[in-house]
């Protein structure tokens, strides 16, 4: 009986810990769209398509973008209080000096709305568009 109890447990949480993300293939993908935008230059918005594992987070994507695409790079830095923060996109560093930094947006029909958490923690949904925007902040 303890056997059974012990299987039917183990069996559980791998159903619960893979939420359907595996197939017969391996774990399902979650396409998105990703730009890179500038409200300091004259720059054109750059665009990219990645995808991560269902239920997985934003930085997946953007470590699979930066190992697939050349023209990608970016870099995060760990906040003790608010997680992983994007320092860099493209050699494009935000600075506290010049009160710049890179700002997440998600895009739907038109409308942007900032992420609610950070990009070790943001769970994209299907075809969802990601924007990276180096913008400014007044100190108030």
């Amino acid at each position: 009986m303890a056997l059974r109890s012990a299987v039917l447990l183990s069996v559980g949480f791998l159903l619960v810990f893979t939420r359907g993300a595996l197939t017969s293939k391996g774990p399902a993908t979650v396409p998105i769209r990703l730009s890179v935008e500038s409200d300091l230059s004259n720059m054109p918005p750059e665009s990219y398509s990645s995808f991560v594992v269902e239920g997985g987070v934003l930085l997946g994507a953007l470590r699979r973008l930066q190992e697939t695409q050349k023209d990608f790079k970016f870099t995060v830095k760990e906040d003790p209080d608010f997680g992983l923060l994007l320092e860099s996109v493209n050699g494009v560093a935000g600075d506290e000096r010049e009160q710049t930094y890179w700002e997440i947006l998600s895009e739907s029909s038109g409308e942007y709305s900032r992420l609610d958490v950070g990009l070790g923690c943001y769970t994209p949904k299907a075809n969802e568009h990601i924007i990276l925007k180096f913008s400014t902040w007044s100190k108030q």
